[in-house]
């Protein structure tokens, strides 16, 4: 995108400032035909109903209306609408959600971390990030929180957090359908129905389903790839006991059955290799040629099924009683993930790895109980305690095929040895468990009626244990140990067990201040801990040729970070938020990705020091009845404060082996990002009925990205930006229709670049998507 395209959303965005506008994205887009005030607007960010304006922490809250107007049915959606969020995915495995560039190393995901970024469901924890890749079932609202959040919520979460809340059973019955249907064979349907089993029973069922076809097209399979095949459902009972006590039931199952999420050819990048051991060497000696160097063509010759199928489903119980000077809640949850995956993982048409999959099973339990209450009118309080515990199981298969030999060994020893990797196999099993448990707590004291003191605490303890074992199978059968080393130079045997354990205190202190009506201004201060990691994937060996068990445990971050904000509220309809932080970790959680295939392909260790700062406004105007704007805005500066022994990037493969890349910015994070759009709707009169016809436009812009764990002028994603739009009518008795277009100017993008696995210098890329447009039919009786 270019700079003027940034310098308008800038623009805009200070225009709101001087008009006022309100924190976030929020209530826009329209779904209703009147005016919404922004004090209506509440949020459960603190574990209590409280008014936005109030909250003294950064908050992006997205309605039910502006969730299904603007197409926003999961993460990845999320993120054009609130700058602040970074999602990364190659599958719903390797999967990230990150807030302010914090939460989850970029990279190949390793199951041994925590995630830093929580993703709350109904109060339920989803430990899972492949979660975040499902479509949002019956959403009623949506919530961003931005910084550490360990002293109200039951999971650790030193970056932020994403609270969903779904719509409640309701006594008065009512039915929502929306059907989609758009180019690409785009096919989505939602159904929602509620209403009362007796007086005090009410219950509500939702489904959720959407399919479309493949973007990228494989000219060896004449297939598509990288469709959408998604199907929710979610099933809520709610029994009012009495006035003070109600328990709702709930269940939920997500299929997915895609084939994705394939990679393209993006370009080739000179190493430090000879130039026999590069990727125009290796693929002339093989008479190769990929379909297309030009990733936006969007074609592959892929020779391994892509296959991404996941289910996830679970139950909960929430318990919310009215009891002494509060409320007690109660939230017991057990969830399961099976992932079933099949990748290509060369990229290319040729036989190098024909089998890469790692079928995992998880399963969690979680139970967390919060009693919030006031002890007079000056002093309330929020205390929890929460206990969790998963088991993951793995059972992983690599393969490598007859142009492995050529392709990852120099071409003297695959001449010399032909058929040496061909059927040349590594089998794993992996199994961890990993327990939690915490006791957390804030109180909040009016010390005048304008300013609160809110101090907070937590103490934490995580256990975590892992059992591996790889074998290796295949390939040449040969005594000879020179070939049996080269054998296992790309796949290699290795049994290992660690346990560790670690406990932990972290706490924060907020100090807000009501300078006016219109102006509540806030500072915190908070140290944060994200848990002992364990790598699951793999160690390295030590100079005795063993497993370096040292590196089988990955030290805890510790985090310290700074805060200040302003809500701004000169009129009803007027918000405007400003919010500057700087963030410190100590033993940063870095993903370490060796270029060549093998028990090295990703694992965890620590960089020395990481600080993220930055600057946020989030605001909304509503003009006369029917012009609603918003706009948000994010600067974020996140750099490696000192990391010495990085691994080299691309370009360096063949090269040092780590290299000092302190003072280089972080992956995955856009310096300047932002968000701004509107809705402009009005009476109607159309065959003898008053309607209102409305047009919104969305625009979302990140500037240029690192997508490399340490930096390389390879891969840099260049800045984009991307715009969306609406267009139709809708009546007052629930119903709508709506034309709508998304990437509606056809940017070409990329969600991700990466280097393929052998050093060669070859790269592959992520699309995103291109332009689709389709036409929305809603209905509420």
């Amino acid at each position: 995108m270019s700079v003027s395209i940034r310098t308008q959303l800038f623009v805009a965005a200070s225009a709101l400032a001087l008009l006022g506008a309100h924190d976030v994205a929020a209530q826009t887009a329209g779904g209703s035909t009147s005016a919404v005030n922004v004090e209506e607007i509440t949020v459960t960010a603190r574990r209590r109903v409280e008014l936005l304006q109030d909250v003294p922490i950064p908050v992006t809250v997205l309605s039910a209306s502006q969730v299904a107007d603007t197409g926003t049915f999961n993460v990845t959606r999320l993120k054009e609408m609130v700058p602040t969020v970074q999602f990364y995915s190659t599958n719903p495995r390797n999967s990230a959600i990150n807030i302010r560039g914090l939460g989850s190393p970029y990279g190949l995901t390793n199951d041994g971390i925590e995630p830093g970024v929580g993703l709350y469901i109904d109060g339920v924890f989803h430990a899972r990030p492949a979660a975040a890749t499902l479509d949002f079932v019956d959403v009623e609202q949506i919530e961003v929180l931005r910084g550490p959040q360990g002293t109200l919520y039951g999971k650790n979460t030193t970056a932020g957090a994403i609270n969903v809340t779904s719509r409640r059973p309701q006594f008065t019955p009512r039915t929502d359908v929306e059907v989609s249907v758009g180019d690409l064979n785009f096919q989505q349907v939602k159904a929602s129905i509620t209403g009362p089993l007796s007086e005090r029973i009410a219950a509500r069922l939702s489904f959720s389903g959407t399919r479309r076809d493949g973007v990228l097209y494989n000219t060896a399979t004449q297939d598509d790839l990288n469709d959408l095949n998604n199907l929710g459902l979610k099933g809520q009972v709610l029994f009012l006991v009495n006035d003070k006590l109600e328990v709702i039931l709930a269940g939920d199952y997500t299929r997915q059955r895609p084939e994705g999420y394939a990679q393209v050819v993006a370009g080739v990048a000179p190493t430090q290799r000879a130039a026999n051991r590069r990727y125009e060497g290796i693929a002339a000696d093989l008479n190769y040629r990929p379909p297309s160097f030009d990733a936006f063509d969007r074609l592959t010759d892929a020779d391994t099924p892509h296959r991404s199928y996941q289910d996830v489903g679970g139950a909960a119980l929430t318990v919310n009683w009215e009891v002494g000077p509060g409320a007690l809640t109660s939230i017991t949850a057990w969830r399961y993930w099976d992932w079933n995956p099949s990748n290509d993982r060369d990229f290319l048409g040729l036989p190098i790895t024909t089998i890469s999959a790692n079928p995992s099973e998880q399963r969690q339990f979680s139970q967390e109980l919060r009693y919030a209450g006031d002890l007079s009118d000056r002093l309330n309080f929020v205390l929890g305690a929460f206990v969790f515990r998963q088991t993951i199981d793995s059972t992983g298969k690599q393969e490598q095929g007859s142009a492995a030999a050529r392709f990852l060994l120099a071409p003297s020893a695959a001449a010399a040895t032909p058929g040496l990797l061909n059927g040349y196999g590594q089998t794993s099993d992996i199994s961890s468990t990993f327990l939690s448990a915490a006791l957390f707590g804030q109180v909040e004291w009016s010390v005048t009626d304008r300013l609160r003191v809110m101090p907070g605490l937590r103490l934490n303890y995580d256990e975590k244990e892992v059992d591996y074992a790889s074998f290796v199978y295949g390939g040449l059968q040969t005594t000879d140990a020179a070939l049996i080393a080269l054998q296992r130079s790309i796949l290699a045997p290795q049994s290992y067990a660690a346990k560790t354990d670690d406990t932990n205190i972290s706490g924060q202190i907020t100090v807000a201040y009501e300078v006016s009506e219109a102006v509540n201004a806030y500072a915190t201060y908070a140290t944060s801990f994200k848990s002992v990691g364990l790598n699951l994937g793999g160690v390295p060996n030590n100079a005795a040729g063993a497993p370096a068990l040292d590196a089988a445990t990955v030290r805890p971050e510790e985090v310290t970070h700074y805060e200040a904000g302003i809500k701004t509220q000169p009129t009803r309809r007027i918000t405007a938020n400003f919010t500057v932080y700087q963030t410190e970790i100590k033993d940063f959680q870095a993903q370490v990705v060796n270029a060549s295939v093998g028990v090295l392909r990703g694992y965890l260790a620590n960089a020395d020091k990481v600080r993220v700062r930055g600057a946020e406004f989030d605001g909304q105007a509503r003009i006369g009845d029917g012009l609603t704007l918003y706009a948000a805005a994010a600067y974020t500066d996140a750099i490696y404060a000192a990391f010495t022994d990085a691994p080299p990037p691309l370009e360096l493969t063949g090269g040092p082996q780590v290299v000092d890349i302190s003072g280089s910015r972080l992956p995955g994070v856009s310096k300047w990002a932002g968000s701004v759009g509107g809705e402009y709707s009005a009476p109607v009169a159309l065959a003898g009925r008053e309607l209102e016809a409305f047009a919104g436009v969305d625009v979302s812009y990140r500037s240029d990205f690192s997508s490399s764990p340490s930096p390389s002028q390879y891969l840099n994603i260049e800045g984009y930006s991307l715009t969306n739009a609406r267009l139709g009518v809708r009546s007052g008795d629930g119903w709508s229709a709506y034309l709508w277009a998304r990437n509606l100017f056809d940017e070409n993008y990329f969600e991700l670049l990466s280097a393929a696995p052998g050093g060669s210098g070859l790269y592959v890329g992520l699309p995103g998507d291109p332009r689709t447009f389709g036409l929305t039919l809603r209905a509420s009786f």
